[in-house]
């Protein structure tokens, strides 16, 4: 890199409470976060932001495929080269169970539906809603990688 010229990548670090899902350099990442959809190229602007379960895609520039990730939530923490996520949990889009997804959006659904006008108190809206919302936006990821794969 010449002097005074700038980075073409930024640093990008994904981890969960679990395990680093990626660590390398991008040339674009774009995420759910709490405002809305954002994409975050080599010297944005710096934010931090609370991230929508969704899908974060990491454009990496190399010729190979971008890189889908489902988060749950977390931190967006941007810099203008360096890309912080920390979420509660995550996984690549190859590695979510479309079975288990279902079913827990299924569960949720009916959840929420069996609880409607019920006083009991036993229901955790919040919770049911996040599980919801998790499980939705697990099986939109999947959908999206078929529909660009088409298998």
């Amino acid at each position: 890199m010449a002097i005074g010229s700038k980075p073409t990548t930024l640093r990008v670090e994904i981890v969960s409470a679990e395990e680093a899902i990626f660590s390398g350099e991008a040339t674009l990442l774009s995420a759910t976060a709490e405002m809305g959809e954002v994409g975050i190229a080599p010297g944005h602007a710096p934010f931090l932001s609370p991230l929508r379960a969704g899908e974060v895609r990491v454009s990496t520039g190399d010729g190979e495929d971008d890189l889908d990730i489902f988060v749950s939530g977390g931190i967006l923490e941007v810099q203008p080269y360096v890309v912080t996520i920390l979420a509660d949990t995550a996984m690549r889009a190859g590695d979510i169970d479309e079975a288990a997804a279902t079913k827990a959006r299924d569960e949720a659904a009916a959840a929420l539906l069996g609880s409607k006008g019920a006083n009991d108190g036993e229901v955790d809206y919040a919770a049911v809603q996040q599980s919801l919302a998790e499980a939705s936006a697990q099986l939109q990821l999947i959908k999206k990688m078929r529909l660009t794969t088409g298998g």
